[in-house]
C-alpha cells in the first residue's frame, strides 16, 4: 500500500468551518472527497510537526484537527531528517520562514513516503522549488516523495462524466 504523508493544511480544510472564498471552499470540498473516498486506498501518516501546527489557533479547530490525527499513525523521524531539513533551508529555495515546510518534506522523505498531501502551493505544492529540493536530495541518496494536493490524487475523480467511460 502506498504512503500518504498527510500535511498540516490538508487536515485544515478538512475540518475547517466552509469558507466564503470559492477557491478555498472548492479546496474543501476537494479535500473532504478526497478524505472520504480516497483515504483508504493509502496508509496515511503524520508527524509530530503537524500535530504542533494543528495544536495552534482556535480552540475549537485545533480540537477537530487533532481529532482527526488521532485516526493516522505518526511517524518518528530519524535523525537524518533534521539534517536533510537543514540541507533544503540551506538551498535557498525556501525562505527561513518556511522551517516547518522542510521539515514536513524531509520527514515524508525519511518516511520513505509515496506522497506528501498539501495544499501549500507556495512553497511545498511548487514546481519550482521542488526542483530545486529534489536536486538537493538526490545529492543525498534520498528520492522526494512525490507533492500534491488532494485533487491530484483524487484518482478516479467522483467529479468526471461517467459517459466518458
Amino acid at each position: 500500500m502506498e504512503i500518504v504523508y498527510i500535511e498540516t493544511s490538508v487536515v485544515s480544510l478538512l475540518v475547517g468551518h466552509p469558507s466564503r472564498d470559492l477557491l478555498t471552499a472548492a479546496n474543501q470540498q476537494v479535500t473532504r472527497d478526497w478524505w472520504r473516498v480516497r483515504r483508504q486506498d493509502f496508509f496515511c501518516v503524520a508527524s509530530d510537526v503537524v500535530r504542533q501546527e494543528a495544536a495552534k489557533g482556535d480552540p475549537e479547530q485545533v480540537r477537530r484537527r487533532l481529532q482527526v490525527l488521532r485516526e493516522l499513525t505518526f511517524v518518528e523521524p530519524p535523525p537524518r531528517a533534521e539534517v536533510l531539513s537543514l540541507a533544503f533551508l540551506a538551498t535557498g529555495a525556501l525562505p527561513p520562514k518556511a522551517q516547518t515546510d522542510a521539515a514536513h518534506l524531509a520527514i515524508a522523505t525519511a518516511a520513505g513516503a509515496d506522497y506528501l498531501l498539501t495544499w501549500n502551493c507556495r512553497h511545498l505544492a511548487n514546481a519550482q522549488i521542488l526542483r530545486r529540493l529534489e536536486r538537493e536530495a538526490l545529492s543525498r541518496g534520498w528520492t522526494l516523495p512525490k507533492v500534491c494536493t488532494p485533487a491530484e490524487l483524487m484518482g478516479d475523480s467522483p467529479y468526471e462524466d461517467e459517459s466518458d467511460s
